[in-house]
């Protein structure tokens, strides 16, 4: 069960953008499990991709047409990862009901999956839905769209904000999807934003790149980077915001804020939505003397099975938090100038226990859904947080029973 996340509410239109989602019929439980994007023509779309060798053909064609974007198809359940040349025609062969129902080129088609990797899509169910939601197009199914990508997601991903330039608002609303196999190392699972503000492609690349920095690429589920991820935005210019015309504008620090606002909410969610997940953690390095030295520790704390097993267990077991900040790639930590905290209980410090912790304080702070672990190393200024979850029995199970 998700922890303190609830069904997105209040869900804003994007001038510019029309969705709509159909099911394959595919799933076990019928719902729909396929989502259509339409841009007006002038939108401009960036994104970052997985960084695995391995990475799927939609998002190879995704990643290739994404200058030219007019449109999003996107379907849950199959992933068409390690499908060879077969797989990128499968979703060209989509891609290519969609471009035929919405009357636009195929080269602006982006196609997205997200699921079981390793088998063919059934193309012909895939068009079928391609029909059924391009008919249904309506600038209003935010929230379908999110529960159209959902795999072992429990809870739909999705907001809205505003922000204001020159006066003129602009309206940004995302969705995501994603559970397990969360280490983006560039994107995530799969997110798509959507706003009206008017930036080049160029400027677009840029700050999309920036916004994952500080959202999608701070979560750990379980260290694993699929496949598929891909972190999409898309801008039509339909605000009537000036232009954003370079990094030193005004404009453009207002959206890198609103943007990563959402994305933060979004990547956040995952996390709270992690496979099995009774516990949302965040993990925060501090005195650091680079941005590199305190990722790593906080990721080798955030991913140590033992850590997240001690988490999940509510056992105050600081003494897994030494083990991994100890093994972390860091040159020349003295441990004697490392301290460590959960909320604001000091735990450790000069390479040792507290004077002033007690296991039942370490407990108290450990028993509840959500809390902080604050990591000193005492030889910088630098800090970094990130976000991951515990490691239950839920988690094994779902993952032994994924394809069952």
């Amino acid at each position: 069960m998700a922890v303190n996340l609830s069904l997105p509410k209040d869900l804003l239109a994007v001038p510019g953008i029309r969705l709509g989602t159909a099911s394959t019929g595919l799933k076990s439980v019928a719902r729909d499990d396929l989502a259509v994007f339409s841009f007006v023509a002038g939108t401009q779309t960036a994104g970052v991709y997985t960084q695995s060798s391995f990475i799927a053909p939609p998002v190879q064609l995704a990643k290739a047409r994404q200058e030219n974007c007019l449109s999003w198809v996107i379907n849950s359940g199959n992933a068409n990862a390690a499908t060879g040349e077969l797989g990128r025609e499968d979703a060209d062969a989509v891609c290519n009901q969609v471009a035929d129902q919405l009357q636009i080129g195929l080269e602006t088609v982006l196609p997205f999956s997200t699921g079981v990797i390793g088998e063919r899509l059934n193309v012909p169910a895939l068009q079928q839905a391609v029909i059924e939601a391009a008919n249904s197009l309506d600038g209003e199914s935010w929230l379908q769209a999110a529960q159209a990508i959902m795999t072992t997601d429990t809870v739909a991903k999705a907001c809205s904000h505003q922000i204001s330039i020159a006066g003129e608002v602009i309206t940004i609303t995302g969705i995501a999807k994603g559970s397990g196999m969360i280490k983006p190392n560039m994107a995530t699972m799969l997110g798509f934003v959507g706003c009206d503000a008017n930036i080049s492609h160029a400027l677009l690349s840029v700050l999309v790149k920036q916004v994952a920095d500080e959202s999608f690429n701070r979560i750990t589920v379980d260290g694993d980077t699929s496949t598929n991820d891909c972190f999409m935005v898309s801008a039509t210019a339909k605000s009537r915001a000036p232009a954003i015309l370079s990094q030193e504008d005004e404009g453009y620090q207002k959206l890198r804020d609103g943007l990563t606002k959402v994305a933060q909410f979004l990547a956040q969610a995952i996390i709270r939505d992690g496979e099995g997940a009774t516990k949302f953690v965040t993990v925060r390095v501090a005195g650091g003397a680079s941005a590199q030295e305190c990722l790593e520790v906080a990721y080798t704390v955030a991913e140590s099975p033992l850590v997240k097993t001690a988490l999940f267990a509510g056992d105050a077991n600081w003494g897994r938090f030494c083990m991994a900040i100890g093994r972390a790639e860091v040159v020349d930590l003295d441990v004697s100038n490392v301290a460590l905290w959960l909320n604001d209980v000091e735990v450790a410090r000069g390479g040792m226990m507290s004077s002033t912790y007690t296991e039942d304080a370490g407990a108290n702070v450990l028993a509840q859904n959500e809390f902080t672990v604050l990591i000193d190393l005492g030889r910088g200024e630098v800090s970094e947080t990130i976000w991951t979850t515990d490691l239950s029995y839920d988690y094994v199970r779902i993952n032994a029973e994924y394809r069952t």
